[in-house]
């Protein structure tokens, strides 16, 4: 009903405005607009069982329409004009002049889809972006761009479409796979609908946050109208690529070459050389000597009255030729492999630059006993064998070691900012993670509420996760301290981690080894099995002193394991 009042009404009305508001178009953006905001309002309401909506109503009174048209016509005050204020809330640009250039752009911008679905139709998509219909005959349509899945998610790529054009989508269907900076992540559709046109098919590579990717459409009816669809100013990813290859290389730049300068001809005596200094040789010892671009006025001729023969010529090219050192044997170019970059491995090298040149690293490291731990292991993956449950290892004794730590030195639980330094209650443990595909940093929630089994379990299900590039957000977000223990897989006796932003510490373990030790008497010695770890701090946020505080309570933990149950 409010589609079929509402268009020839706001038709008519344009017919008593002004000349110049109708040369400049903005009143049949007001006409389509208008119109399209009534029958979408209504057929939400009227989805919704809902037929007598207020908003539906309101607009759609003859009356309201009449008066809207007559009051823009003569650039009336807010209060005269409710209608518009529904639409936008800052009436006061339509007082201005209408020769004012920049008007219709200012009342065009209010009128844009983007706008009225913010304000009036509160939609709560991030990634989808509705349009309405625009002179180029497409149909009401959603753009779904490239949405932010990681907080340092900048581009993305698309792995894999779940749907094909032409398909119905319902509202949290899977659209495709996104590989984000961390993983691969699911992108499900907020609405219903019909996959009218993808802009970026799979395997796309490098595009921006919010730029599109798709088109949606709620009408099946409306897909074909989208078939040869490109967005002004996009192209899809092949005729990028391909624009990149055909695109000529500029010219190189013009050399300025000297004119030819017409040489004064001079007599023939002047030009022809003095009868002295004539050269006589042979024909045939001129014909070697220009074969082998030999300076024939620099042979001595052992002819005739001083004439160059053939023999001459064989002479000095024999003489050269010893002369002349052997010829170096030809470099053989280096043999090598182009790998490209992922996304993971792109976002690792920068995050991890920015660490090393903004953050100041210093480093502590000591050796801990780790007999009492390995005993303590050993007796309890002998009962965890017997009810048949899942071994601890070290490694699992290491996190929850460095929770308990955390929670004693609450200082290295910490993040800086340039206004303040951030102190986190909770203790979440990143474990570094290598895979084929790049370093992964799954998090260990609640490490010091846990106990060693669920620590174990957490990380081995983590770690299986980002081999298969399968971690979700929320898999690797949010933690406050991290561990990489490249003792145990790899054998590595000590070294130094970078810190992993916006976090203020790491910490780095080595693997065990024997050594001897100083005994309890003065000639007595004893083997034990020490570890090493060194944690590197960011000097801003964590002193000298509270590093040693934290390791030294770490220590504790380790060397006496049994305290880590109280």
């Amino acid at each position: 009903m409010a589609q079929r009042t509402i268009a020839p009404l706001a038709r008519r009305s344009t017919r008593n405005l002004h000349a110049p508001l109708q040369r400049s178009g903005i009143l049949r953006g007001f006409e389509r607009g208008y119109s399209a905001i009534a029958s979408d309002l209504e057929r939400r309401a009227c989805a919704k069982g809902d037929a007598n909506s207020s908003v539906c109503k309101d607009v759609s009174q003859k009356t309201h329409v009449h008066t809207f048209s007559q009051n823009l016509s003569r650039n009336v005050q807010t209060t005269t004009c409710p209608e518009m204020a529904t639409y936008f809330p800052n009436i006061s640009v339509l007082n201005r002049s209408p020769r004012n250039a920049h008007w219709p752009k200012i009342v065009g911008d209010r009128l844009s889809a983007g706008y009225i679905a913010s304000h009036s139709l509160n939609s709560s998509s991030i990634y989808m972006k509705r349009s309405f219909a625009t002179d180029s005959g497409l149909p009401s349509h959603q753009e779904i761009g490239m949405p932010s899945l990681s907080p340092t998610m900048s581009e993305g790529n698309v792995a894999k479409w779940k749907k094909k054009e032409g398909d119905k989508v319902s509202a949290g269907d899977v659209l495709c796979e996104i590989e984000t900076d961390k993983a691969i992540v699911d992108m499900e559709s907020m609405e219903d609908g019909y996959l009218a046109k993808i802009i970026h098919g799979d395997g796309a590579k490098e595009i921006k946050v919010g730029e599109l990717i798709a088109i949606m459409v709620e009408d099946e009816d409306a897909i074909a109208k989208f078939k040869d669809y490109t967005p002004s100013g996009q192209g899809t990813a092949n005729e990028k690529a391909s624009s990149k290859e055909t695109t000529p290389a500029p010219p190189p730049p013009k050399e300025d070459t000297p004119s030819p300068v017409a040489t004064p001809k001079t007599e023939k005596s002047a030009a022809s050389p003095q009868s002295e200094d004539r050269i006589f040789a042979s024909p045939i010892a001129r014909k070697l000597a220009e074969d082998h671009k030999v300076p024939i006025s620099s042979i001595k001729g052992t002819g005739p009255n001083g004439r160059i023969v053939k023999a001459d010529i064989e002479d000095y090219l024999a003489s050269v030729s010893k002369d002349t050192p052997p010829s170096a044997p030809p470099t053989k170019e280096l043999d090598y492999t182009d790998i490209p970059l992922s996304q993971i491995r792109k976002v690792t090298a920068s995050r991890l630059l920015l660490s090393k040149q903004t953050i100041p690293h210093y480093y502590l490291t000591v050796d801990t006993c780790v007999d009492k731990l390995t005993e303590l292991r050993n007796r309890l993956n002998a009962l965890q064998e017997a009810s048949s449950g899942k071994r601890i290892s070290v490694n699992d004794f290491v996190i929850k070691a460095a929770a308990l730590a955390l929670r004693k030195v609450p200082q290295c639980n910490s993040s800086w900012t340039n206004e303040y330094i951030r102190q986190y209650h909770n203790i979440n443990i990143s474990v570094a993670v290598q895979t084929d595909k790049g370093l992964f940093v799954p998090v260990v929630k609640d490490a010091d509420k846990k106990g060693l089994s669920a620590i174990g379990e957490d990380v081995k299900v983590l770690a299986q996760k980002a081999k298969e590039n399968t971690l979700k957000p929320a898999d690797y977000e949010g933690g406050t301290f991290t561990v990489s223990n490249l003792g145990g897989p790899f054998g590595i006796k000590q070294f130094c981690a970078i810190i992993n932003p916006p976090q203020s510490a790491i910490l780095a373990v080595g693997s065990a080894e024997k050594r001897v030790i100083p005994g309890a008497l003065p000639d007595q010695f004893d083997v034990s099995s020490l570890m090493s770890v060194t944690l590197s701090c960011d000097h801003r946020v964590i002193d000298g002193a509270i590093g040693a505080e934290y390791l030294r309570a770490f220590k504790g933990y380790i060397e006496d394991p049994l305290t880590m149950l109280l």
